[in-house]
């Protein structure tokens, strides 16, 4: 089951490359796809602007799709991801990429940034917005890093 603030209830287009999208939680997050569309080649037809005004939540409220195409969709969780750095905050896939470029378990990341194994936990799932603090705290960890390296 996706959860509450993953999931997609509504998707507007609001311009030939953005969308308004609101989650289950209530929260109404605009995002502009227009260097996603033109980074990845699967998605060129999407800069069609007939295309794009296709756009629908997909099954479930996982994802949005286009022109019900399942090559054309994107899933719910990295587009409000993009909407919250667009707005200048810091998304849970800040935290997924650090661990993983890091090779960092749950634990071993808490440890590092002097948090509890829960509340990193509720950041990396997106169930809490991540601070500015732990997004400094991840840059000033691995600056740390090098240092000793």
């Amino acid at each position: 089951m996706t959860p509450r603030h993953f999931t997609l209830t509504c998707v507007d287009v609001v311009a030939p490359s953005s969308l308004r999208l609101a989650y289950a939680d209530g929260e109404q997050l605009l995002v502009d796809l227009h260097d996603t569309i033109a980074s990845h080649p699967t998605l060129t037809a999407l800069a069609d602007p007939a295309v794009f005004a296709t756009a629908a939540v997909g099954e479930w409220g996982s994802s949005v799709v286009w022109n019900n195409d399942d090559a054309l969709e994107l899933a719910a969780d990295n587009l409000r991801a993009r909407a919250v750095e667009q707005a200048g905050g810091y998304s849970h896939e800040l935290i997924w990429n650090w661990m993983a470029r890091h090779k960092l378990t749950l634990d071993n990341a808490a440890e590092a940034l002097g948090l509890s194994r829960r509340m990193l936990a509720y950041y990396r799932s997106g169930a809490k917005p991540v601070p500015r603090t732990v997004a400094l705290a991840l840059l000033g960890w691995e600056v740390e890093q090098h240092k000793a390296a």
